[in-house]
């Protein structure tokens, strides 16, 4: 899983990403995050699960819906099946050792 630093990352909010195979970071200093490396790692299992590009598909099908139910993008964001398995395992740094497949969807 290569780490690749890139300071052009839209967004001020947007520190980060997983785009498969590659974590991308706006500041190098997040790649001794274990922390946000932890979270993207499992949305890099998330993705491999859906086979990569239906991970894409359902993650802004689900932000859709989500930005309807709620009205405001930072709570749509933070309800995204996927997200909501990330943020809540993150700090388990072991979780991915044991982490069952398609663990996002109990968080639907």
């Amino acid at each position: 899983m290569p780490i690749v630093v890139n300071k052009y990352l839209i967004g001020r909010h947007f520190v980060g990403i997983a785009l498969w195979p590659f974590i991308v970071v706006k500041d190098p200093r997040l790649k001794e995050d274990e922390v946000f490396i932890n979270h993207e790692k499992i949305h890099l299992k998330q993705q491999l699960e859906l086979l990569v590009l239906p991970f894409y598909v359902v993650y802004l099908i689900e932000y859709i819906v989500r930005l309807i139910q709620y009205g405001n993008t930072k709570e749509a964001y933070r309800n995204i099946s996927f997200e909501r398995e990330a943020y809540e395992m993150e700090t388990e740094l072991s979780y991915l050792e044991h982490r069952k497949i398609w663990s996002f969807i109990k968080y639907l």
